[in-house]
């Protein structure tokens, strides 16, 4: 039954009606129909509630970063629809007309079934925008999976414009983009929500400090009480997904930044180029060096030499790839494909007399040291087919290293350790003048051998060094 009233609306009124006007080519009866039929109803599935403007504001921009839960997402919008882009493009903007966000979408594409490529653009009001790019891109990735991945490769925001270019791509990585994209705070609500007492803890805790806490991880720790260099590869190595030495420097630099002042260890880190500037508040000189040999020996393990200077509360660490390159140049020289044990030792004891031709920075020669070390034993484990490396064996080697440099030196056993004692090198002393540069270099190649030989099952301390004012050099090799 159709029931006629007459009711007056003024001009104010028909100009807002305008939208559902044209759609029914202007039958105000059927406009009114649409408004009635809409209302206490959304065009989502479910209940509707008239939320004021500033509150809804609030609301979307607290969502921003997270993600659409998989089952709300498909009650927002049909998965089917996927089968037709153009499909989905009307149904989508015949929705947000219907809802009034004054939010325009358009979809450019080359196949409207299975497109190599698309590019979504969202226009409208800024607080709108970024809502909707979210759910269309979560929902274009989530239901392109069972056919061909479809992976967001950039987003551009540009004010009341959102540009989100997708592409195929695997599985994988076009999940991973959702998260890249679109989901910055999804990981850190999960873990506020599944633990949030220790986080309040926490939190509690670095506002009670005025963020002086220092949060490291567990071996980081453990090398601090064990009076050890403390690097931080684990977490820059778990942030890059592979190994140090693999990582390019540009990379390095930044992962270093973001350990290093997230945890709070130092107070701020500045990248010029390839150099980094060190800003800390540290009192102690012992802890200021042990931050800069700390930071040297991280840089040194990535493959690049670094020189350190600092003040009181700053450490400036400059790159010299041109010191690299020349300990490059003498390992591998040192290091030929035909050489052997005997013919790497005395290259070794050529090169050592010629490291005056290398700049003046102590750590160049930490890291020809360690080098040369390592080539030494691996030639020796070559020849004499050694697959086990203990102490006799690791003991054997540098008597006969010993030997051929002129060193006078003796081994004893002390219970599981080893005590070696160099009572004369002549490398060193040429005349009645010491050399603490090839001194230096020339333990180092100790330190690499060892290391080589027990990676972090040696424990090596120094008791006496004849560089320090003593009559001999002595350490203690301990076996863990």
């Amino acid at each position: 039954m159709i029931v006629t009233k007459h009711i007056s609306i003024d001009k104010e009124c028909v100009e807002k009606l305008k939208p559902q006007l044209e759609r029914h080519n202007g039958n105000f009866s059927a406009a009114i129909r649409e408004i009635i039929d809409r209302n206490g109803k959304s065009v989502f599935p479910g209940n509707s509630s008239a939320i004021d403007t500033p509150l809804f504001k609030w609301m979307l921009a607290e969502v921003e970063g997270t993600l659409i839960p998989d089952n709300i997402l498909d009650e927002l919008i049909d998965p089917i629809l996927i089968n037709s882009i153009r499909n989905l493009e009307e149904c989508l903007n015949r929705r947000f007309i219907e809802l009034e966000w004054n939010i325009e979408i358009e979809f450019k594409y080359d196949n409207d079934t299975f497109p190599s490529g698309i590019l979504i653009e969202v226009k409208g009001e800024t607080h709108k925008i970024h809502t909707v790019a979210t759910i269309l891109s979560q929902y274009m990735v989530k239901n392109s999976l069972g056919k061909i991945p479809l992976e967001i490769m950039s987003v551009f925001n540009l004010n009341e414009c959102i540009k989100v270019e997708l592409a195929r791509s695997n599985k994988k990585d076009a999940q991973n983009s959702v998260f890249t994209f679109f989901g910055q705070r999804e990981e850190m609500i999960k873990e506020l929500n599944s633990h949030p007492d220790f986080w309040k803890s926490i939190v509690k805790r670095h506002l009670l400090s005025n963020y002086n806490m220092v949060t490291v991880h567990r071996n980081f720790f453990e090398d601090l009480l064990s009076n050890n260099i403390p690097l931080g590869e684990i977490s820059i190595e778990n942030m890059a997904k592979k190994p140090i030495q693999e990582i390019p420097l540009k990379d390095m630099l930044l992962f270093i930044k973001e350990v290093y002042e997230n945890s709070r260890i130092i107070d701020k880190v500045e990248i010029d180029n390839d150099n980094l500037v060190i800003f800390h508040s540290y009192r102690s000189n012992e802890a200021i060096e042990k931050i800069k040999k700390t930071l040297v020996t991280l840089l040194h393990a990535n493959g690049h030499l670094y020189d350190p200077k600092s003040t009181a509360n700053m450490i400036v660490l400059t790159h010299r790839p041109d010191v690299g390159i020349k300990v490059n140049e003498i390992v591998d020289n040192l290091k030929t494909s035909k050489s052997s044990f005997d013919e790497e030792l005395l290259m070794f004891m050529t090169f050592l007399k010629g490291l005056k031709n290398i700049p003046d920075i102590p750590l160049s020669f930490t890291a020809l040291g360690r080098k040369v070390g390592m080539a030494l034993m691996q030639e020796y484990e070559k020849e004499n087919g050694i697959k086990n490396w203990n102490l006799e064996n690791f003991k054997n080697v540098f008597e006969i290293i010993n030997s051929r440099l002129h060193m006078e030196s003796e081994w004893k056993q002390e219970g599981k350790n080893l005590l070696y004692t160099v009572r004369k090198c002549h490398l060193t002393t040429e005349g009645n003048k010491f050399d603490n540069y090839i001194c230096h270099t020339s333990r180092e190649a100790f330190k690499g051998a060892l290391n080589y030989a027990f990676g972090n099952r040696a424990d090596f301390e120094v008791k006496k060094l004849i560089s320090h004012g003593d009559k001999l050099c002595e350490v203690v090799i301990r076996l863990t």
